[in-house]
């Protein structure tokens, strides 16, 4: 991203961009950033778009031989069109040696390093990977969003805020407005204001369920679960998650058994460092034993629902009444 920056200060562009990455909020800021620098207001003549229901490669490749009509440069945005996976081969070599006149920008949700999109693009060193920030960039983002809306938001706040709403920087932005809103002429946001206004994600109550599970606390346990069916969500993706959590509190436990930290992990498992940290307090609380046995009693379970053998509901209350039980 600092590439893009110092591109668009200097005025000095690359013919090929590679946007790609799971934080859907940052790949529109940076797109709309280039675009922005590099393309006219209104300028529809010299500035082409094409997203996955229409991609004709030869009539983009044409598109690219033109020369722009008065401006500097024909920019050309393709948006989720599956290329960083899998491209023609037609359009995969003409990319190295696109016109000078013309800058392409590429917008996909993942990329194949093996990929001719992907060699292109960090060929001239802008395959630019673009995932969740960290938490001290979030703290920084989200502290400057609300000061510039004359709030302040405690400690706890943030904490607790962090927990609820760390998907994406979108949902985020969108969590905050509802805060400052909710606040009204106050300028302190309390954590009593974010448990009153923001939607606490599925993942979120099952990383709260299975500290309710480690604390033996079936009532709590139960309650939580009950709120997850009342909310629609499906048994056998509750029980999924529940998998997904176990499996990585497993991995960290490796990890860190080799001496890896926090920072390192959330490089190798591709997860915010946070999330790696709050994972790594969770694991604190389970056995490497309970968490063996627990995987295996899932995968068991699951197995056995998809064979008509056992309900989805019963399968996982099977696995309350077994972990969280005294």
């Amino acid at each position: 991203m600092r590439r893009i920056d110092e591109d668009i200060k200097s005025g000095q562009f690359q013919n090929l961009y590679l946007l790609y990455g799971e934080e859907e909020y940052l790949k529109l800021q940076y797109k709309n950033k280039l675009i922005k620098a590099l393309v006219n207001e209104g300028d529809n003549m010299n500035f082409s778009k094409f997203d996955n229901d229409n991609i004709d490669t030869p009539q983009i490749i044409e598109l690219a031989e033109t020369m722009p009509f008065f401006a500097e440069h024909r920019v050309i945005l393709l948006e989720n069109t599956g290329f960083g996976k899998k491209m023609p081969g037609d359009f995969g070599d003409y990319l190295s040696h696109i016109s000078e006149a013309t800058i392409f920008i590429f917008v996909e949700a993942s990329a194949d390093k093996r990929g001719k999109l992907y060699k292109s693009a960090k060929a001239c060193d802008r395959a630019i990977e673009i995932n969740m920030p960290n938490e001290s960039v979030l703290k920084k983002w989200v502290g400057a969003k609300a000061n510039a809306a004359g709030k302040q938001m405690k400690e706890n706040a943030w904490s607790q805020f962090l927990i609820m709403t760390h998907d994406s920087m979108d949902n985020m932005s969108r969590e905050l407005d509802k805060l400052i809103s909710y606040v009204g002429d106050r300028n302190q946001i309390t954590v009593e204001d974010v448990n009153a206004v923001c939607v606490a994600r599925v993942e979120t109550k099952i990383f709260d369920m299975l500290n309710a599970i480690s604390a033996k606390d079936m009532a709590k346990t139960m309650d939580l679960y009950q709120d997850m069916l009342s909310a629609k969500e499906p048994p056998m993706r509750i029980l999924s998650m529940i998998i997904r959590q176990f499996r990585q509190m497993k991995v960290i436990k490796e990890l860190l058994s080799f001496g890896n930290n926090a920072s390192t992990i959330a490089s190798k498992m591709g997860m915010p460092d946070f999330a790696v940290r709050r994972v790594m307090q969770l694991s604190n609380n389970f056995s490497d034993k309970e968490i063996s046995a627990l995987l295996k009693d899932s995968a068991d379970f699951e197995e056995q629902f998809k064979t008509g053998k056992l309900d989805e509901k019963l399968a996982v209350e099977l696995i309350i009444m077994k972990y969280a039980g005294k």
